[in-house]
């Protein structure tokens, strides 16, 4: 079986390095050839310029195909991997149109694995180690109030007046900052039309703890489900969000007074050029560390006290292994290659595995990509 690893942009290099040096037979897929020479020649020579025909003719009925490309690459490649029989995995959100296809990838016995990278990802695996851990402690009752949070940031590892730093360009931060977001708060949806109508503060349980701004994106509510909260529970809580340093609102607040004002071509056009503007201001210099921190936590509370709560709480930074965020995305998805390969995730759409034996393996080998990473149990 062969692994398609098509994209070998800053955040794929590790993971796909981690395949190649442990043997696994990887033909490389780049818009540039050159540029994936650069990455992994060193490791093979068996690279070639990405064409969806080109990749077709070489699919054979097994293989698994990742795609580390733009996301309107991803429903493709996997219709194409159901056409011929063969897997997929990106480190992408499930989009309802790669939704759509997971009876014909049932039919067609093909996993099409996604949301495998950091976030989505490894927030993930640590949600549902924490709901499954609850649920087997004597704590657990359904009738307990519950409050849920998983906050992840890429943020520079020295803090610059700008309060952020991008590793490639800003569009997509800019475009974000203009989503709604929806996320559970008193026991209610709590719908955000902008992320700085939201802004709180949140003070995070790492070695040495710190303090953060946070806000919610995207539907939290969906992922519940995903996560296997009981449809009779009380959720006081539950947001999945990002994190930002301390002072970044009003570092960026004039940026946020003027997004509010950009509508249609010329909202676009200005969007661009400040895109261009903050890539020339704000961009890691050549070797400067990034720095990465999660934290994904649980609680139940009974008669206005705690009876259960416990935090997963990562930091990461960049290091002589390359940037933190190239190396907690691209190494899980890695990780989903090879349980795909070990035929360990079941046909059909899914996002990271919530298999114990599967989350507490991957978790493993996250703890070596971490420089810290613990479970803080609140009740101790």
């Amino acid at each position: 079986m062969t692994v398609h690893w098509c994209g070998t942009g800053l955040s794929a290099i590790p993971g796909l390095r981690r395949l190649l040096r442990a043997g696994v037979d990887v033909c490389v897929w780049n818009r540039t050839a050159d540029k994936a020479r650069e990455a992994v020649g060193d490791l093979t020579d068996n690279i070639h310029v990405f064409d969806k025909d080109a990749l077709a003719a070489e699919l054979s009925p097994g293989d698994v195909v990742v795609s580390m490309l733009p996301g309107d690459w991803h429903v493709p490649l996997a219709e194409l991997c159901i056409e011929k029989h063969a897997n997929f995995v990106s480190s992408s959100y499930i989009a309802p149109e790669m939704r759509s296809l997971d009876e014909p990838a049932r039919l067609a016995k093909v996993a099409l694995v996604n949301e495998v990278g950091l976030d989505p990802g490894i927030d993930h695996l640590m949600a549902h180690h924490l709901v499954a851990d609850y649920k087997a402690s004597q704590a657990f009752d359904p009738a307990n109030e519950i409050s849920f949070i998983s906050y992840c940031g890429g943020i520079p590892k020295t803090p610059n007046p700008f309060r952020y730093k991008f590793s490639w360009s800003p569009l997509g931060v800019l475009k974000a900052l203009r989503s709604p977001s929806r996320s559970i708060r008193d026991f209610k949806p709590l719908d955000v039309a902008r992320p700085w109508d939201a802004i709180t503060s949140y003070e995070a349980p790492l070695e040495t703890p710190e303090s953060f701004e946070v806000y919610p994106n995207r539907d939290s509510i969906p992922f519940m489900k995903d996560y296997r909260f009981g449809e009779d529970w009380k959720v006081r809580e539950f947001v999945r969000g990002t994190l930002r340093l301390n002072g970044w609102q009003e570092a960026w607040s004039d940026v946020f007074r003027e997004i509010e004002t950009l509508t249609g071509a010329t909202g676009e056009n200005r969007l661009k050029e400040m895109s261009d503007q903050f890539w020339a201001e704000n961009a890691y210099d050549p070797g400067e560390p990034d720095r990465v921190v999660l934290c994904v936590g649980l609680k139940a509370e009974k008669d206005g006290a705690a009876v259960w709560h416990k935090t997963y709480a990562m930091d990461a930074w960049g290091d002589n292994r390359g940037t933190a965020m190239a190396r907690l995305v691209s190494v899980t998805v890695a990780l989903a290659v090879e349980s795909v390969l070990a035929r360990k995730i079941p046909a059909g759409v899914s996002a990271a595995p919530s298999d114990p034996a599967l989350v507490a393996d991957w978790m493993k080998t996250v703890e070596d990509l971490a420089q810290n990473l613990t479970i803080v149990d609140h009740m101790a």
